[in-house]
């Protein structure tokens, strides 16, 4: 996501919000090392993109789990609102749902609801299915599943519904990128509309 908006000359200036120094030097970029719980008041911004997660393995615990991608993700929304932002892009997962019997789909679904009802003009809600890209590329430590499944998916692709199609992680950004600046209301693309929309031009 990060390149993505670096790379689009439509964006003036990219503020990334971090626990931790990043791997990136631009001159539109400035980086903001953060207590996602104590969060500052932020620069005046038009857009806010949300692609903060974690695992329950990385977190350690359910309730840590959610403090990263339910509450870091809705603090982050809040302090964008207060900052002039009225449009919102956001990272979820295929099979978001609040009232999901597993705890990942439930939480991702949570904080749909929770940014449902806040007051954007434009909300714009990814859901990717499994992400066909390294961990390394992405900043993240491997995860076993995903070695074995990534394979498999790629071979499996063309016959899985399109909710449920893997997709790259760039496309995704692009996705997003190329419709939270036009887009009104709420609008979700799922995994094979975003490999279609985020397909290099």
């Amino acid at each position: 996501m990060l390149q993505t908006l670096l790379a689009d000359p439509t964006v003036s200036q990219v503020h990334a919000l971090s626990r931790r120094p990043l791997r990136a030097d631009h001159p539109k970029l400035q980086v903001h090392i953060v207590d996602f719980s104590r969060l500052p008041a932020l620069p005046q911004t038009d857009e806010v993109y949300l692609a903060l997660g974690t695992t329950i393995k990385v977190a350690g615990s359910q309730a840590a789990f959610r403090a990263v991608d339910l509450e870091a993700n809705l603090a982050v929304a809040r302090a964008g609102i207060a900052a002039g932002a009225r449009r919102m892009g956001l990272v979820s997962a295929a099979g978001a749902n609040a009232r999901s019997s597993t705890f990942y789909s439930r939480v991702k679904g949570e904080l749909e609801d929770a940014l449902k009802s806040m007051s954007w003009a434009t909300l714009v809600i990814a859901r990717p299915s499994l992400l066909l890209d390294s961990r390394d590329g992405l900043q993240q430590p491997p995860r076993l599943g995903e070695q074995i499944a990534i394979p498999i998916a790629k071979l499996l692709a063309p016959l899985l519904p399109g909710a449920y199609r893997p997709v790259h992680a760039h496309a995704v950004a692009r996705s997003l990128v190329k419709t939270v600046p036009t887009a009104e209301g709420v609008i979700v693309l799922p995994s094979g509309m975003l490999a279609s929309i985020g397909a290099a031009p």
